[in-house]
C-alpha cells in the first residue's frame, strides 16, 4: 500500500474517485485532508439507562441527539459524545481511509476516535467521530472547526467487495451521528 500525497489526494478529488462535499482545497495537508466538525451530537442518557449490553441489542434511545448550529458543543471531563464531520464522503474501491485527530485537539485531551480509524472502500456518508474529553476541564467543541483528518492509502486491488456492496454494511449513508449497531452482527 502507498499513502496518497497532496498531489494525490487533490487527483483523485479532481478526477470525481474521491468525493468529498463540501470540498475545500485549502483543506488538504501534505499526505491528508483536514475533516470539520459537523452541527450533530449524540450523548448518553445516563438517567435512563443503568448499563449497556450488546448482546441485549442497543436501545435506540439510549443516546440523545442535539445540534449546535451557532453555539459550541461543551464536553465535559471523562465525557464520550458522538459527532458528524460536516463533509460527507465517498471512498473508491481502490482505497482505504485512516481517521485521525488532530495534534491540536490532541493537545487538549480531545480524542476523536476510539477504535473507529478505518474507513473501508465504498463507504459514502458523514464519518461519525467518536470523542471523548480526557482532560480536567471542559472543552468547547465548535461546529464548522478542523477536528479531524484523513490520510489515503492505495490497495494492491480495488476491493471485491467494497462497503456500500457489503450485505452488513451497518453504516451506510449517514448523515448525523449514529448509535452502535453492534446487536446486528
Amino acid at each position: 500500500m502507498a499513502v496518497l500525497s497532496d498531489r494525490d489526494i487533490k487527483a483523485s478529488i479532481n478526477s470525481g474517485k474521491l468525493k468529498i462535499q463540501p470540498y475545500h482545497e485549502d483543506a488538504v495537508g501534505p499526505c491528508s485532508l483536514d475533516l470539520s466538525l459537523g452541527t450533530s451530537f449524540r450523548i448518553f442518557k445516563n438517567s435512563d439507562h443503568t448499563h449497556i449490553d450488546p448482546k441485549e441489542g442497543i436501545p435506540d434511545d439510549i443516546m440523545e441527539l442535539t445540534t449546535k448550529e451557532t453555539e459550541p458543543f461543551i464536553i465535559h471531563p471523562g465525557e464520550f459524545v458522538l459527532a458528524s464531520t460536516m463533509e460527507k464522503v465517498t471512498i473508491p474501491n481502490n482505497l482505504i481511509a485512516r481517521l485521525e485527530g488532530r495534534s491540536s485537539w490532541g493537545r487538549l485531551g480531545i480524542v476523536i476516535h476510539s477504535t473507529a480509524g478505518k474507513i473501508d472502500p465504498g463507504f459514502e456518508g458523514n464519518i461519525t467521530l467518536e470523542v471523548a474529553n480526557l482532560s480536567n476541564l471542559p472543552v468547547s467543541l465548535h461546529p464548522g472547526t478542523k477536528i479531524a483528518q484523513l490520510t489515503f492509502e492505495t490497495l494492491l486491488s480495488p476491493s471485491e467487495k467494497p462497503y456500500n456492496k457489503y450485505e452488513k454494511a451497518k453504516y451506510m449513508h449517514e448523515k448525523e451521528p449514529s448509535v452502535s449497531r453492534i446487536s446486528k452482527e
